[in-house]
């Protein structure tokens, strides 16, 4: 009995030892909570396990779908059975994890790594992994229709439709208002409500359609509509991209009238003029033009008149004819038209014929409409600034085209000017002559002869030539081109110039230029000018200068022989006028004293030492 006890004993506790290794047996599972990729990359899955007893090990991967159904998607096992999965694009590794290349927006799921090892026990860990793809960049479409709007229309129109394709997950839509963003608002009974569409692709991207909904007003005419597509990347970041922007047209009553010139200042006699008239309504309704209740054509809102004149001054009126407005509201407007002007009169009249000598007046009045100045004018220079010139003893030369100009300063560009010519009637005056020049003789020589005088006088060469006649102003210009013979390089060419009052002339001499070949006096003897003055004196001969040079030489040698013999004794020294002996028994010793007579200063250096002997 007690040996059966003894066994009954170790049955136990052998039985006991195996249940404490089975419960106590575990497998743990390590993988990543979530894991964030780009549509197209390649991820991995790592999948990490520990076991407490050695033992071969099972892992599986599998798909789990929204209703927590499952798909095998690949296996591997440590001993005996060999890795697959259920397609290309995904593998599993050495280290049991799992790479997923070229993925789509389909393996935007949870993966479950499982791993199984026999008697030790299995284990289980999710990974989510999360597919993003960016949108493209939204597109946005007006409503095309004229939107009315006016006090009595209290619902909300559509604005415009934003449409944002091809995004994951779902994209967010924000409208804007002149660059402020609008609240989001799905409630049809708010003034301002965006109803948003969401369609998944066959593709499994996202296009989002949002419609914005405003309660709009004559001040939204000009605001400026956009809307901007939200939306999730990688690393948790938040990015967006905007639409261009859009105008919506809305059509509204006018309640004001405007009327004005298009250009600017004051409006002179010849402008072309442009009066414009609008409204604040939309459509601009159709105008009427009046002046002082005279009906004038105008087109689309505009009065043109072309070449304005001072008859054209007056009050315009402008009307506007929208039928829509508010029967309480002025639809007219008024402009006052003011053209400047100027006349001016000169006198006395012209043709002004006056003799030389006379006195002469002339007067400028002007008519205007603003405050103006006068100005006399002859070849371009100021004469008078006060609208009366005169003139005392006119000359020939007073003759010509004298200019009054009239201004008016405070009118830009209105100006006018007239002329009046005077002639002074008197026999001829030449310039004075400029002489020709030709290279040899024979050579052609053209002249010009420039006379005053009125009548305007005639001409005559002599010797004559092949003559033109030219006016410049109140001068004639005779222009004759001849032979320049000798008797022409002797005597030169005269021009005389007559008409009924008498005659004028003058001589112009002609002459050959200088030979540049031919040395000048000026050159040789550039340094020395008793030397030049004596060539041109005598004709440039050389010959003159020789014999110059020779009577010098001979001069310096005479006074040197002179003084050689001086020294040697061989010459007595005397004075001619006195003499006078020194006492203190000196009998042999003569002092002579020699005054210079009047030869040059360079004689009387040379026989100074002669003094004494």
């Amino acid at each position: 009995m007690e040996r059966a006890m003894s066994g009954l004993f170790w049955i136990c506790c052998t039985l006991l030892a195996v249940v404490l290794q089975v419960c106590l047996a575990s497998v743990t599972v390590n993988v990543n909570p979530e894991v964030q990729v780009l549509k197209g990359d390649t991820v991995r899955l790592p999948c990490t396990y520990t076991t407490s007893a050695e033992a071969a090990v099972v892992v599986q991967w599998f798909i789990e779908f929204a209703d927590g159904s499952r798909k095998q998607v690949a296996y591997k096992s440590t001993v005996g059975i060999d890795a697959g999965t259920v397609t290309d694009r995904y593998a599993i590794e050495k280290d049991m994890s799992l790479t997923i290349s070229q993925v789509t927006v389909d393996d935007h799921k949870k993966f479950i790594c499982q791993v199984t090892a026999g008697p030790v026990g299995s284990a289980e860990s999710a990974t989510k992994v999360e597919v993003f793809s960016a949108p493209e960049k939204p597109v946005v479409a007006a409503n095309p229709q004229n939107i009315f709007v006016g006090p009595s229309i209290l619902s909300s129109s559509e604005v415009g439709k934003c449409i944002s394709r091809n995004g994951h997950p779902e994209p967010r839509i924000i409208w804007f208002k002149d660059d402020n963003p609008l609240p989001e608002e799905k409630k049809t009974t708010e003034k301002t409500y965006m109803l948003p569409f969401l369609v998944k692709e066959a593709s499994g991207l996202y296009t989002m359609t949002s419609t914005l909904y405003m309660h709009l007003t004559k001040a939204d005419a000009k605001s400026v509509y956009h809307c901007t597509v939200e939306y999730a990347m990688p690393d948790y970041q938040i990015k967006q991209e905007s639409s261009d922007n859009f105008n919506i047209s809305l059509q509204y009553s006018a309640e004001n009238v405007f009327f004005k010139v298009k250009k600017g200042g004051p409006i002179k006699e010849g402008d072309d003029v442009v009066m414009q008239c609008e409204t604040d309504g939309n459509p601009q309704p159709e105008f009427d033009f009046y002046k002082e209740e005279e009906p004038r054509d105008g087109l689309g809102g505009t009065l043109k008149i072309k070449n304005i004149t001072r008859k054209d001054s007056g009050t315009y009126k402008c009307e506007a004819l929208d039928f829509d407005a508010d029967s309480k509201v002025q639809l007219s407007k008024t402009l006052n038209i003011n053209v400047h002007y100027i006349d001016i009169t000169v006198e006395p009249k012209e043709p002004l014929v006056v003799s030389k000598g006379d006195s002469v007046e002339l007067q400028c009045k002007a008519s205007t409409s603003e405050a103006h100045t006068l100005q006399w004018t002859k070849d371009s220079k100021e004469l008078s600034n006060t609208g009366v010139f005169t003139k005392e003893s006119v000359t020939l030369a007073d003759g010509g085209v004298y200019v009054c100009v009239g201004t008016i300063p405070s009118v830009p560009g209105l100006q006018k000017q007239v002329n009046i010519t005077v002639n002074v009637k008197g026999q001829p005056e030449i310039d004075a002559p400029v002489n020709g020049l030709v290279d040899k003789e024979g050579a052609m020589v053209t002249l010009n002869c420039s006379a005053l005088g009125h009548p305007a006088p005639q001409f005559t060469w002599t010797p004559s030539g092949k003559e033109s006649v030219t006016v410049k102003g109140n001068r004639v210009i005779s222009t004759v081109t001849l032979e320049a013979t000798a008797a022409v390089l002797k005597d030169g060419v005269i021009c005389e110039a007559y008409n009924t009052h008498g005659r004028d002339s003058k001589n112009f001499k002609v002459s050959k230029k200088p030979d540049p070949a031919e040395p000048t006096v000026a050159n040789s003897n550039r340094g020395n000018p008793e030397f030049k003055t004596a060539e041109r004196k005598l004709g440039g001969s050389s010959s003159v200068v020789i014999a110059v040079v020779v009577c010098v030489l001979l001069l310096l040698i005479l006074v040197a022989s002179l003084f050689f013999l001086n020294k040697k004794g061989k010459l007595s020294c005397g004075k001619k006028d006195k003499k006078e002996v020194a006492s203190g028994g000196m009998k042999d010793n003569i002092v002579v004293e020699i005054k210079p007579t009047d030869k040059s200063k360079e004689e009387a250096g040379l026989l100074k030492p002669a003094e004494q002997c």
